[in-house]
């Protein structure tokens, strides 16, 4: 919705593309706004006051036209409006009405109703099809509105009004309802109407302030004007379906929306898990816990029945991608943890769903079948750190259950995974590293070879979401900041030789400059953003730096101790903000193109605000001021930084399938079904036969007993399964090694 002025001879101004915009809020963390469009030839200033009616589903502007040349009478104020109902331009309908004798613009589609409505009656009325009878092709050619159709159905529609601003020096009130049927939104916007404005607005500003209390105080006010730790709670909470209380969507936005068609339903109006938690992190480090536990008691319900939870759904749970990101599974009992630390899990039961979680990540992990961008799966840094501090957060669950051999099976698998990230993810002596001059860096993402992924013989155990994708080469010269999660996360100190290296690596990689400060890419060759054209991303173009990346690196500086570092990072997000301090996915990084409104170090054209970008912001605030990272979870660094535990153990299975293990450890055998290991150490002359312990996770397990080989040496072993009855008919061999298994050395 916006306005169109003219005078009917030769001037005609679109609000939109023709003034020069200021923009306050009402009050710190209220999201309703004072705007302040300025013409800018001059001819006229329009001041509006932005907010919803707190008692119904509608949108009130209160606006002033003042001239700055000629006479108020001399010009023609129209309201503009494209219904978009139910995320579709097409198949609405719109038509001139009243309810009660107030004349309103009517539009509807599949049982949601809009109504718009005036304080003074509208002069005329008009619904047209946008680009071919709406009111700006009318009143941008003829300079007023000559065009009064009653109706336009079923299509890509407009509804135009002209004010009447002379009768009222210039003011009136506009009211935006929905209602389930025609008549319920022209209920609405009357019964707005008729309440006294600033009484609303005072009712409006109270009901957030009293939100606002909820949380503590970390912000101040920055030149833009706006407090943007205030504002992004306020995101935050504006982007809960009210509904489906806890259910936070990714973005009100739809990236690029302006190119997008109908087909394009989704948007960013889903919940993605991943998202949710980062959003009830930012819950917990503003200090809203009530918040924080409606999002972790959404994704109890909406978890699936074998524990992982949908790449991304409506608000039902309902799936819209197909995917599966393991860092989706784990994330959530991190959040259970960090409110179990808050002592704020009374009223309920996580367990159950922490539980079912683990359950899916031992049994499918520790690939990921896509990384947190939804791309390739393979052993990904960032979610190797998730999945193993929510074992490790697990286990302590477990603990506090009673189930003390559940615990210790859950840290045993986090400490094999532990101590076998390097060699999944670390490359050495590649191209990309001896130009940098480091020794080696932590990949993007390490494709699995094929040869480990093998169907076992019986027809009762599959590996569940066999890893996919075109992309199974390896990916040494892939660099992504996926790598600081392993120092967000817990298992490594900022200080590690190897983070030390990859940090370079990024950041001559990644990391760009712009006019507002740094950013960062997601990954080299990422094709998610505008093309260097500016024209809009459309399945292919040029990824660019994220905001939100310049918080997590903070977070890196502070793990390191780098506090005034992090302070700078903090500044570089709000010097990103939009005026109104919406934080968007990405900001445009190349040089200007002001035809297309990108400005370097500017928002460009993906999602703002973004959920998540906004959850970081105030986790940085809140770490900043405990001079710490706030969500950083403590059992990682209890056991792999203080503790320096190491596993006793190398596992084998059959998503897994390791050919050595270092001396010294005992080889683990995990299947998905019970089943006996049938064994021999020396080729077959002598053999053992081990049954399997039930974890009551959907996986068993049996530990051999091979400490005592040396180097060169070798087990071999095949399975009797129980529930088939039926032998494997494949031995498989591990062989000993002298030390612990080597990092990936790429190819000279």
């Amino acid at each position: 919705m916006e306005f169109l002025v003219a005078d009917g001879d030769q001037y005609f101004s679109e609000e939109k593309r023709d003034t020069n915009r200021r923009i306050s809020p009402l009050e710190q963390g209220v999201p309703g706004y004072k705007l302040a469009n300025s013409c800018k030839r001059g001819r006229y200033r329009m001041e509006k006051i932005v907010i919803t009616d707190p008692e119904r589903d509608v949108l009130l502007q209160k606006i002033r036209f003042v001239a700055g040349k000629g006479n108020l009478e001399e010009y023609g104020v129209y309201a503009l409006l494209a219904p978009h109902i139910g995320n579709r331009g097409y198949g609405n309908n719109g038509w001139i009405g009243a309810y009660k004798g107030t004349p309103i613009l009517f539009a509807q589609r599949e049982g949601v109703s809009l109504a718009l409505a005036c304080s003074t009656r509208f002069r005329k009325m008009s619904c047209g099809y946008v680009g071919v009878s709406d009111g700006w092709q009318d009143i941008s050619v003829n300079k007023s509105m000559t065009w009064e159709f009653t109706s336009a159905t079923n299509g890509n529609i407009a509804l135009t009004a002209e004010l009447d601003l002379a009768t009222s020096d210039g003011e009136c009130i506009t009211a935006l309802a929905f209602g389930r049927t025609p008549e319920e939104a022209g209920q609405q916007a009357r019964s707005a109407l008729l309440k006294d404005f600033d009484k609303v607005q005072q009712q409006f500003v109270d009901g957030w302030k009293e939100i606002q209390s909820q949380s503590i105080d970390l912000g101040k006010t920055y030149e833009t004007g706006f407090d943007l730790y205030r504002v992004s709670n306020t995101v935050l909470r504006t982007h809960e379906e009210k509904s489906y209380p806890g259910a936070v969507i990714a973005s009100l936005s739809i990236p690029w929306g302006f190119s997008k068609g109908d087909d394009d339903l989704g948007g960013y109006h889903l919940v993605w898990p991943r998202d949710l938690a980062q959003a009830a992190g930012g819950f917990i480090a503003s200090g809203d816990i009530e918040h924080a536990r409606e999002t972790l008691l959404y994704l109890m319900s909406t978890q699936e029945e074998d524990g992982h939870w949908l790449q991304n759904m409506w608000l039902d749970g309902s799936p819209f991608w197909g995917g599966v990101q393991m860092d989706e599974t784990a994330l959530p009992i991190l959040v259970a943890d960090q409110l179990r630390r808050a002592e704020a899990l009374s009223g309920f039961d996580a367990w159950p769903m922490i539980r079912s979680a683990a359950g899916y990540l031992v049994r499918n992990g520790p690939v990921t079948q896509q990384d947190r961008w939804e791309e390739d799966g393979g052993y990904s840094p960032f979610t190797l750190a998730c999945e193993i501090a929510g074992l490790l957060a697990a286990a302590d669950f477990a603990e506090e259950k009673g189930d003390y051999g559940l615990a210790s099976y859950l840290r045993e698998t986090a400490d094999n995974w532990n101590e076998t990230v390097e060699r999944w993810t670390y490359v050495q002596g590649t191209k990309l590293a001896r130009r940098i001059g480091v020794s080696g860096y932590y990949v993007r993402i390490a494709p699995l070879d094929p040869s480990d992924i093998e169907l076992p013989a019986s027809a009762s155990v599959s590996l569940q979401n066999r890893p996919q994708g075109e992309n199974m080469v390896p990916g040494e010269q892939l660099v992504s900041v996926d790598a600081l999660a392993l120092v967000r996360y817990g298992l490594r100190s900022p200080k590690d030789p190897k983070i030390v290296d990859t940090v370079k690596v990024i950041d001559s990689v990644l990391r760009k400059e712009t006019r507002t400060g740094p950013v960062w890419h997601r990954y080299n060759l990422d094709g998610y953003g505008e093309h260097d054209d500016g024209s809009p991303y459309d399945g292919t173009g040029v990824g660019r730096g994220w905001p939100l990346l310049a918080g997590e690196r903070a977070h890196y500086e502070i793990a390191k101790g780098n506090f005034e570092e992090a302070e700078r990072l903090l500044h570089v997000i709000e010097a990103q903000a939009s005026p109104g301090g919406l934080i968007p996915e990405q900001v445009w990084d190349a040089e200007d193109i002001p035809k297309r409104a990108l400005h370097n170090g500017r928002p460009a054209g993906s999602a703002m605000p973004l959920v998540w970008a906004h959850s970081e912001y105030i986790k940085l605030a809140r770490s900043l001021r405990e001079r710490r990272v706030f969500d950083m979870p403590p059992q990682p660094v209890a056991r792999y930084q203080t503790g320096k535990s190491e596993s006793k153990l190398a596992a084998w299975r059959f998503n897994q399938k390791i050919r050595t293990t270092p001396r010294g450890k005992n080889l683990r055998i995990e299947v998905l079904a019970p089943a006996t290991v049938h064994w021999s150490k020396d080729n077959w002359k002598t053999v053992a036969d081990s049954r399997t312990t039930d974890t009551g996770l959907g996986i068993h397990y049996v530990d051999l007993q091979t400490s005592d080989l040396s180097p060169g040496e070798s087990v071999v072993f095949t399975f009797l399964w129980h529930e088939a009855d039926k032998w494997e008919g494949n031995d498989f061999q591990v062989a000993v090694s002298e030390s612990q298994l080597p990092t990936i050395r790429a190819e000279s």
